[in-house]
């Protein structure tokens, strides 16, 4: 199982590098370990940099099992449509709140395989894609709640040590 980077650690605010090479095994792997880390830790996503790599991948746990999600492009989102949803994070114990994002958007991104592929998502999974892609652009979901439901005097503790971090 792999460690789960958590705030304020600089690299949940870096913006992630593509993936180039997917047929080297030990990338395979890799994938392996963040689905199994995932699964483990009851968590709906996990993104590369939140167990210390600096590549845009994510594991998202669809219905039928987790699935890379590799070098992702969120191409359209509604406008119009929004939901407001409860959002935690592997990177946050214990810190939930509410975000609003678009309901409904459409990726494009690379299977494990290499192959594109597009996907229409709505709802919870749309949700969680946003969450994740977010990640890999050096967004936290703490950018965007607009209220905490929990943990919200840890973050503001979380968040003065990081300002102190970055003197």
């Amino acid at each position: 199982m792999l460690d789960i980077i958590t705030y304020p650690n600089k690299i949940l605010r870096k913006k992630t590098k593509n993936v180039k090479d997917f047929s080297n095994n030990e990338f395979q792997s890799f994938i392996s370990e963040m689905s199994q880390t995932m699964l483990e830790k009851d968590g709906l996503g996990l993104a590369a940099n939140q167990v210390n790599k600096d590549i845009r991948i994510c594991i998202i746990n669809f219905k039928d099992g987790p699935q890379a999600i590799i070098n992702p492009k969120i191409l359209w989102k509604s406008f119009f449509k929004r939901s407001v949803m409860e959002e935690g994070c592997l990177s946050f114990p214990k810190i939930f709140g509410l975000v609003r994002r678009p309901k409904i958007i459409i990726i494009r991104y690379k299977n494990k395989q290499g192959k594109t592929k597009w996907l229409k998502a709505k709802g919870l999974l749309a949700t969680v894609i946003q969450h994740e892609i977010d990640h890999l652009n050096g967004i936290l979901f703490i950018d965007k709640i607009f209220k905490y439901t929990k943990g919200e005097k840890k973050i503001k503790l979380l968040k003065k040590e990081a300002k102190l971090d970055e003197l």
